[in-house]
């Protein structure tokens, strides 16, 4: 059976190079080393070293998570997408998950709550292009939806026209509607709820006349 020959330290790394009869058989981390109660002159099967590696990747998976949590909340899709990229086996990133889901730090719901919250704030738009941002972000069609279910477009609409206002204000009414028209639309506005906020916009600028509002250039 194999023997631990060695158990050394890496340098500015919390990391062990293990080796069984003579040659580096894996690096661990130290907290696995010490979990694993390894020491030099310990026999090591293929099946305890099997399960000695996959606590080391669970271990891993959790320090990961933790430190990509505390930079923001994250959505359980995009916690797992980093996890893999990192290296981490499936087995690993399942663990991961469920101990931030069990530790409240992984939460589809809350996070599609704050991320709605924060971009309505930032940049308003419409439900429909909040759902699929959700979407690209890996959250649930149905957990998307009720996120922006209780929202109005047309008050997210006229939010995000007023950050505007003050560079269209100079501009002739056709002008003014074009413009507005085209900037409501990338934020996912329909052309009524735009054309609503448009003349809306155009009235409380105190211009005079009357002419069409034009459709939304997409």
């Amino acid at each position: 059976m194999p023997v631990i020959t060695a158990i050394e330290k890496q340098k500015g790394r919390p990391y062990a190079d293990v080796h069984l009869d003579g040659a580096l058989a894996m690096s661990l981390r130290l907290d696995s080393v010490a979990i694993a109660g390894l020491f030099v002159g310990l026999e090591l099967d293929e099946t305890r070293r099997r399960e000695v590696e996959a606590e080391d990747q669970r271990l891993g998976a959790v320090e990961a998570s933790l430190k990509m949590v505390a930079l923001g909340p994250r959505s359980e899709r995009d916690l797992r997408d980093r996890l893999r990229r990192k290296g981490f086996r499936r087995a690993a990133v399942d663990h991961a998950v469920e101990r931030m889901q069990a530790l409240g730090y992984l939460d589809d719901k809350a996070y599609a709550k704050l991320y709605v919250e924060s971009r309505l704030a930032a940049t308003p738009r419409s439900r429909r292009a909040l759902t699929f941002e959700l979407g690209r972000k890996g959250v649930d069609g149905k957990i998307a939806s009720a996120a922006v279910e209780e929202l109005s477009d047309g008050d997210a609409a006229y939010a995000a026209a007023q950050r505007r206002l003050r560079a269209f204000a100079s501009l002739d009414r056709q002008t003014f509607t074009r413009r507005m028209g085209t900037f409501l639309a990338s934020r996912g506005f329909s052309y009524g709820v735009a054309r609503t906020t448009i003349e809306r916009c155009w009235r409380e600028l105190g211009e005079d006349g009357e002419t069409d509002i034009e459709e939304p250039e997409s």
